[in-house]
């Protein structure tokens, strides 16, 4: 079958074979008619077999393509008589896979009861019981060595001989009275005598070889070709038809037909998927597509698929046309499977291209001022554009997969990524708000709260009012880009708006726990530290900035951001903390119950509430405890100051020195150098209290000034003479026509001047800090 290239005949092929008695001219006849060369008996060498078995050749110069088979002749005595199982074999084998079955029989045979040709026609008919719905096969019978009888007067003598042979065969139930004709198509011609008139016998064969030309065509020489078997499934065919005779088996020819179409288009499909599997084209596209997108991938694997459905179609195409839809099926459905991944990777390419270029597309929007929501929904029309648009690159023409799965899922993506950069431009967005609302509030909060008083709480509150609406009107219009529905908008306000009290609220918890620290600092500013003179009135100064403080306490004791939040605090701290007199707490202790015995105050919630009455009552007693201490210094440094203010004696002494030293003034009065004297020395001594600092050096305690004053002393009164020394030859040198007693008065003036003059530069800045101060 290959050497004669049948698989390309597809149905365009005929079989034909030839049956007759042993050495009756089977082989020569063949060879005469159709060019073959089958072995010959060669008649010097006497009669005898010649064909063993059936033997095949293809004709020459016949269209279409024509098989001959030469079968082994019938009652030959080298079988014997009663081996008769291989002619009934091989005839079964004629008759079920050829078109045409010559019959050669010798002409004195006709009409003759025992001629030689009845035993092969009732084996024929016989076996062709054996074949279930069998095609109509044409009989031609060839009449061999003619004599001068005329054709006319042989073929009616012949075809009444075959009738008889027909109805004395046993026929199924089914066909007891089928009609000869229905099985086959007899033809009669005759040859005149290959030995005697070679000449004429091979005119006549000549004649007989035209028949053969297009014998498949309509009216021609081959019978009903409707179980004919397609050439390339010709092989198994004949092979599974000769299995099946030899187990003797009846055959069943339309199964048969279906079972070769199973089988050869099952091989023709296997061949197509294993060459499509090794086609070099596929095998780069499969690599390629795994890195990357391929421009006019679907159709490239398009073609490739059309061409290996092409390539099945032409072979399997002459089978049964369901067995062959079938395979086809199952090729296409193995061949989609074995593509499918590299087209889900083309589409994944695809998808993931079309996201990063709507990720690119939408960051340079939003970069370029347009609003949020116009942006995605422009990016997202257009990238869903291009992802569709794409598609149509990789789709199979002979697929109907559909693209909707992929879509979603980049529309997913997509939505992810919209969302995860809303997210984040609303926290920017809510971020860059919340700062400006911290920058608004907290230092102009932290300065209101740090000068309480009675408009603290109003000025915070219209602070936050107008920081607020600024904030929220801002933030509102920033929000209408991101297309949100009304309600998450609206939270987002009121979350901005949260935030802001809450800011408001943070700076005032974290001011209040610095409380006790603002009040010291108030109490110290309105009090100390000042230069006591000993004109103030230190308790009311104390009493003044001790209500500051208390003042401080009230303000920092709650949270009035509210136009309706009403309190008594003060009121109630004033009560309870600064009127405390011995007389009243008794009066209060049997009339009512400490107001600051509770952890709540009274018209102010909780979540309000920075400072407890009893927190507050513990910081006053913890405040008056530190600030005692500055009032006790300050009147202690208003004491001293007095103290070294006053030097004179009380006016008693004054009135006692006067009447006990009358004596005593007189006589200076009498004796005026003893004045002179006096008050050299008192120069003297007022110079040195100034050089030595008397009052400063013993204002640290007695005995620390005695030893620092007796370690300056000496070297105090050598200065001051040196001094004086210096402030004499001055004026000696000057003018040196003064008198002695003249300069020395200038000298001692000069010297009296500026001990004067320090002394009261001395007295003049003299100042008594507060040592809590200092600390």
């Amino acid at each position: 079958m290959k050497e004669v290239k049948l698989a390309e005949c597809g149905l365009s092929y005929a079989v034909v074979s030839i049956m007759g008695p042993q050495s009756s001219g089977k082989s020569t006849l063949l060879n005469n008619l159709f060019g073959t060369n089958f072995r010959e008996m060669d008649a010097f060498k006497g009669r005898s077999q010649t064909t063993k078995g059936i033997w095949m050749a293809r004709c020459a110069d016949i269209e279409p393509c024509t098989l001959v088979m030469d079968l082994e002749g019938t009652d030959g005595r080298e079988r014997g008589e009663d081996d008769t199982a291989f002619e009934k074999q091989s005839a079964l084998f004629a008759l079920a896979v050829s078109d045409i079955v010559l019959i050669n029989m010798w002409c004195h045979d006709i009409g003759r009861e025992q001629a030689a040709n009845k035993p092969l026609l009732k084996t024929v008919f016989q076996v062709m019981m054996r074949l279930f719905s069998p095609r109509k096969t044409t009989l031609l019978f060839v009449i061999r060595d003619k004599t001068r009888t005329p054709l006319e007067n042989l073929e009616p003598v012949l075809r009444e001989d075959i009738q008889k042979i027909w109805d004395s065969v046993p026929k199924p139930q089914a066909h007891k009275e089928t009609p000869l004709s229905e099985f086959f198509n007899v033809e009669v011609v005759a040859l005149s005598s290959y030995e005697e008139k070679e000449e004429q016998f091979k005119e006549q064969v000549a004649s007989l070889q035209k028949r053969f030309h297009h014998s498949i065509a309509p009216g021609g020489l081959a019978g009903d070709r409707r179980g004919v078997v397609p050439a390339s499934g010709f092989s198994f065919s004949s092979e599974h038809i000769w299995k099946v005779i030899k187990e003797n088996k009846d055959l069943d020819l339309p199964a048969h037909k279906v079972m070769v179409a199973t089988v050869r288009c099952e091989e023709i499909a296997n061949e197509k998927y294993a060459s499509f599997v090794a086609n070099e084209d596929w095998c780069q596209l499969e690599e390629a597509v795994q890195s990357g997108p391929i421009p006019g991938f679907g159709k490239k694997l398009s073609s490739l698929l059309d061409t290996c459905f092409s390539e099945y179609d032409a072979e399997a195409t002459y089978f049964d046309e369901g067995v062959r839809s079938s395979k086809q099926k199952q090729l296409q459905e193995k061949l989609f499977q074995l593509v499918q991944p590299a087209f889900q990777s083309a589409l994944g390419h695809i998808r993931s291209g079309t996201l990063d270029k709507f990720k690119e597309a939408f960051d340079k929007a939003l970069k370029g001022g347009e609003g949020f929501s116009v942006a995605a929904n422009n990016c997202i029309g257009s990238g869903l554009v291009q992802f569709d648009e794409a598609c149509t690159d990789v789709v199979i023409e002979q697929t109907n997969w559909d693209t909707s799965k992929v879509r979603e899922k980049l529309l997913r993506d997509i939505d992810a990524y919209v969302a995860t950069v809303r997210a984040t431009k609303i926290s920017e967005l809510t971020s860059s708000y919340e700062e400006k609302l911290k920058q608004a509030l907290s230092g102009p909060v932290e300065a209101l709260l740090d000068g309480a008083n009675r408009d603290t709480w109003p000025s915070i509150r219209n602070l936050l009012r107008r920081e607020t609406e600024s904030a929220v009107s801002g933030f509102s219009a920033a929000l209408t880009g991101f297309d949100m529905d009304e309600e998450t908008r609206q939270k987002m306000i009121l979350s901005l708006e949260a935030y802001a009290r809450g800011l408001v609220e943070g700076k005032a918890r974290e001011e209040a726990g610095r409380v006790l620290m603002r009040m010291k600092d108030s109490h110290d500013s309105d009090s100390m530290p000042r230069v006591w003179t000993g004109k103030e009135d230190i308790r009311a100064i104390t009493k003044t900035a001790r209500s500051s403080s208390l003042k401080l306490l009230s303000v920092m004791a709650a949270i009035r951001l509210d136009d309706d939040d009403t309190d008594n605090i003060e009121k109630v701290l004033a009560v309870a903390l600064v009127d405390s007199s011995p007389s009243s707490n008794a009066t209060r202790s049997i009339t009512m119950v400490d107001p600051l015995a509770s952890s709540s105050w009274e018209q102010v919630s909780s979540s309000k509430t920075l400072i407890t009455p009893v927190q507050c009552k513990s910081l006053w007693r913890q405040f008056k405890t530190e600030t005692e201490y500055s009032v006790s210094q300050a009147i202690s440094a208003q004491e001293a100051n007095k103290r070294n203010n006053n030097w004179l004696p009380p006016p008693w002494a004054i009135v006692a020195l006067v009447i006990l030293g009358f004596n005593e003034f007189m006589t200076l009065l009498r004796n005026p150098l003893y004045l002179g004297v006096i008050f050299v020395g008192f120069l003297l001594i007022k110079a040195l209290w100034v050089q030595l600092d008397v009052s400063g050096e013993f204002r640290n305690g007695a005995l620390p000034g005695i030893i620092s004053l007796s370690s300056k002393f000496i070297p105090t009164i050598m200065n001051l003479m040196r001094k004086l020394a210096e402030e004499g030859q001055n004026p000696a040198a000057n003018n040196p026509q003064r008198t002695p007693s003249k300069n020395s008065y200038n000298d001692g003036h000069a010297v009296s001047s500026s001990a004067s003059s320090n002394l009261t530069a001395l007295d003049n800045g003299t100042e008594y800090a507060s040592p809590l101060k200092d600390e």
